[in-house]
């Protein structure tokens, strides 16, 4: 019995302990809320593994002897209570799939950037964490701050180039002080001198220097961080992760990952995070991240963002060291990059107008000047910076070396540099302190500047033109480290561009029409398909996929405009095509027989005013849809975009708010989205 054990049960028995140690530890102290808390997640993770290995035909005896090793005089199960094969009354015993969306912000900013906290940002890694989960904080700018709903989860991504230094200024920490580097910046901040300072700071970070090299300074900060994202870190309730945000800008080229650990503290505390001033390779990033997990046992992942400030690098056919791409590098980046930041701040990276020719709503929040101010765009780096060229370029280089380099689930976060995760129009508190609401320079700031010696100006980007976006849904059971770092690796997730509307979607061979509207829907979906993120193969012969959609909007926005779907797939000739189809639309509109829906849904917005009714629009849209243009021979992807109506934007309601225009382009009302992570088709020869 005990070698049946220790061979199908595993590590459940650990969880099991671990479970058990936890609930005698609070039900011994019977004083928090949370106590209580644990004492029921943990009640439920060890119901859910039982009835999973009950399920496997593990026998109810390994089971007792699991309860023994995990201290069985606290273990809720007996012999009487342990019915293997018998059908039970409750149809929920054995439902594991993920039944819920956890909304959340996976890159936040707090004063212990060294761009956030030499440029006003007063907020550490704690407001931000008080914010997240649903407090009032105070801004930087003394403005009163709130979301309209907490969210479920965080990631302090700081930046680890010189990781806290503005706090340590302000504290006059004495290793700072010690370091002759720091001191300059400490006594220029200290006599009124701090834009010289952070300029004289950012110049060091243009040489690839690092201007006081402590690793005791790294130290202290991230210890810092760690303690607080360990305080506020609360299973079932809110999740707080370790990360940072690796900085690579390799000419102010913008390569940069947030790094993103599935652990706690002991693990996070073996490890400094890695900088650009260590290297700017993002292959060397992901050798930190394999030794990481071989020293520490965990788990981590990293998430690039900004490809529409890369210049064509962030998806390159070639590697740093001027190589071409191949499977081995295609298998090791999608190992440590599942996912892609599509949506944020600095704008909307699904696709670009000059690459989807025929897609009416690709026009959004378009960053394409450049790079950060050094080198003005040129068309053909375009393809290789959007998320859905990148998947087309994915596709194109399976055909060729058998693995796709670019087969990533796609999520939105914001990149504020304010402490405060904020992405609704109504309540967008910006990219810096600088330019909070209220602030004389919300919308001139200068958020990226033209720095070339002759430079017209033409690579200024401004304030104004900044997206009140993004947000993260992670589609998991619950709301822990464990649950999310899982969801995220297996790309069961999506992007929104501020607001929380529920999409899902499911793929598979059988589905009927009708199926879309059935109660169990998510089951069905699970049983017989894949949802976003998976894989289907094999087509049965003669069979289409078949897709299974539903959208709902956010309970306090917009109503829906569209449902569609977005095909991408590779020719014989081995070239990649894209195909938008409108699979459900509000309002009884027709779809033609293209797959296009040709009447936009109306618009009511009152832009002086700042406001819109839902009269237009549905609240929930429901599809099912085939791929009419199917070959079972060619790979393909198919991911959702759900279009929300028309509603203002965040320089609407300013406007309306402070009296104050903005200038005449800025984008007075908009329409929110949603992009789900693809569905990948393989023949079966691959």
């Amino acid at each position: 019995m005990r070698n049946e054990f220790a061979q199908v049960i595993g590590s459940s028995a650990v969880t099991i302990a671990d479970c058990v140690k936890q609930q005698s530890l609070a039900r011994g102290r019977h004083r928090h809320v949370e106590d209580a808390h644990r004492v029921r997640e943990c009640d439920g993770r060890k119901t859910m593994i039982i009835y999973r290995l009950l399920a496997s035909g593990v026998s109810a005896a390994a089971l007792l002897f699991a309860a023994g090793v995990a201290q069985a005089q606290d273990f809720a199960i007996s012999k009487e209570n342990i019915n293997a094969g018998k059908k039970q009354y409750s149809p929920y015993l054995y439902q594991s799939y993920p039944d819920r969306v956890f909304w959340g912000d996976t890159h936040l900013h707090t004063s212990y950037s060294t761009d956030a906290g030499m440029v006003g940002n007063t907020l550490g890694p704690e407001e931000a964490l008080r914010f997240a989960r649903g407090e009032q904080v105070i801004s930087s700018s003394g403005v009163p701050a709130r979301l309209i709903r907490p969210l479920d989860f965080l990631v302090i991504a700081d930046h680890s180039e010189n990781l806290g230094l503005s706090p340590m200024i302000e504290e006059s920490n004495p290793e700072l002080l010690k370091d002759p580097m720091g001191r300059k910046y400490h006594d220029l901040v200290k006599s009124g001198k701090g834009w010289e300072a952070y300029q004289i700071w950012k110049q060091s970070g243009a040489t690839k220097k690092d201007s006081m090299p402590n690793p005791a300074l790294q130290r202290t900060a991230w210890e810092r961080i760690i303690d607080a994202v360990d305080a506020f870190n609360k299973p079932g309730v809110f999740t707080a992760f370790h990360g940072f945000e690796w900085t690579s800008s390799p000419n102010l080229v913008n390569l940069h990952r947030n790094v993103i650990f599935r652990d706690g503290a002991k693990e996070a505390r073996q490890v400094l995070p890695l900088t650009a001033f260590d290297t700017e390779d993002p292959e060397a990033l992901w050798d930190y991240m394999e030794a990481y997990e071989k020293k520490t046992g965990g788990r981590a992942l990293a998430i690039p963002h900004g490809g529409n400030m890369s210049q064509g690098l962030m998806f390159a056919v070639e590697t740093m060291s001027g190589k071409p791409i191949d499977a081995a590098y295609a298998k090791r980046r999608m190992r440590w990059e599942p996912l892609y930041e599509v949506t944020q701040i600095k704008g909307d990276g699904e696709t670009h107008p000059k690459l989807s020719l025929n897609d009416e709503f690709a026009d959004y929040y378009r960053w394409d000047k450049g790079d950060f101010g050094l080198n003005p765009k040129k068309p053909e780096m375009l393809p290789h910076e959007y998320a859905r060229s990148a998947l087309r370029i994915g596709l194109e280089k399976e055909q060729g070396f058998g693995v796709n380099p670019f087969k990533f689930g796609m999520v939105g976060s914001t990149d504020s540099h304010t402490s405060l995760a904020t992405t609704r129009e109504e309540n967008y508190f910006g990219k810096f302190a600088g330019s909070e609401p209220g602030s004389p320079h919300r919308f001139d700031d200068l958020v990226s500047q033209d720095l070339r010696p002759d430079g017209d100006g033409s690579l200024n980007v401004y304030h104004w033109e900044t997206l009140a976006s993004g947000l993260a849904g992670v589609w998991a059971r619950q709301n822990t480290r464990e649950a999310l770092w899982d969801a995220m690796a297996r790309k069961e997730v999506y992007a929104s561009t501020g607001t929380r509307m529920l999409v899902r979607v499911f793929a598979g061979w059988d589905f009927k029409p009708d199926e879309v509207h059935r109660p169990d829907f998510a089951p069905q979906g699970y049983q017989r398909g894949v949802p976003m993120g998976g894989d289907l193969s094999t087509a049965p012969e003669g069979a289409k996929p078949k897709f299974m959609v539903r959208a709902m909007r956010d309970v306090d926005g917009a109503n829906l405009d569209r449902i569609q779907i977005i095909k991408g797939w590779v020719d014989a000739n081995g070239k990649s095509n894209e195909r938008i189809f409108d699979v459900a639309v509000s309002d009884g509109r027709k779809i033609d027989n293209d797959g296009r829906c040709k009447t936009p849904v109306g618009d009511t917005v009152d832009v002086p005013n700042a406001s819109y009714t839902n009269t237009i629009g549905n609240a929930l849209l429901a599809g099912y849809w085939e791929d009419p243009t199917f070959d079972p021979n060619q790979r393909a992807f198919y991911y959702v975009r759900v279009i929300e109506i028309p509603t203002p934007s965040w320089i609407a309601y300013d406007e309306k708010i402070f009296g104050k225009k903005a200038p005449e382009q800025a984008l007075r009302k908009q329409q929110e989205r949603a992009y789900t992570s693809p569905i990948w088709y393989t023949p079966k020869a691959s």
